[in-house]
């Protein structure tokens, strides 16, 4: 079975919009600032043998304020500059009752069953509640970026909390010797 981190999009390879102390999506392609560890991070991690998958909430599609093609404009120009082997979405806002929205599982058992991953020894690393819900629901190990949003925590503890993309990449590599 394959490996895999997933990892959250905004906020973790990409620098969130923070307004008020709360993060937002870029909402065109010239507010997407990659995360300046993003590249060395991934490669560490994508060398080691991991799968790399950007799983992402874009609630904004549902709402009506972006659209489809823009968010996946973002999603391209990503894959095209990081090693990142696929990146799933939910365009849905929380009253669409999806399984798909984290902090359901819905996008990481999706890529899980498109990749054959092993859930059980791969990662999700995130800056919110949402992501380490998530992937503490898909059973996975968590690690929780803190950006230093002001925002209430409403799920468990992730495994670690970290500052950066390269502590989390550094943790999952430590983790798998």
């Amino acid at each position: 079975m394959t490996l895999a981190v997933f990892l959250d999009r905004d906020g973790v390879v990409v620098e969130a919009v923070v307004r008020d102390g709360r993060p937002y999506p870029p909402q065109t392609i010239d507010e997407v600032r990659i995360d300046p560890e993003a590249t060395k991070a991934l490669s560490l991690l994508a060398a080691a043998g991991y799968r790399l998958i950007l799983i992402t909430n874009q609630p904004d599609v549902s709402r009506g304020v972006q659209d489809r093609g823009t968010v996946e404009t973002i999603n391209n120009l990503l894959r095209t500059r990081l090693p990142v082997d696929a990146c799933f979405v939910c365009n849905h806002d929380d009253s669409d009752h999806c399984s798909c929205r984290k902090p359901q599982p819905g996008l990481i058992l999706m890529a899980a069953e498109q990749y054959n991953i092993d859930l059980t020894m791969s990662f999700v690393v995130g800056d919110r509640w949402r992501d380490v819900a998530a992937g503490s629901a898909a059973e996975c190990h968590t690690v929780w970026i803190d950006r230093g949003y002001q925002e209430e925590w409403q799920t468990n503890q992730p495994d670690i909390r970290v500052t950066s993309l390269k502590e989390a990449a550094e943790w999952i590599l430590a983790q798998s010797r």
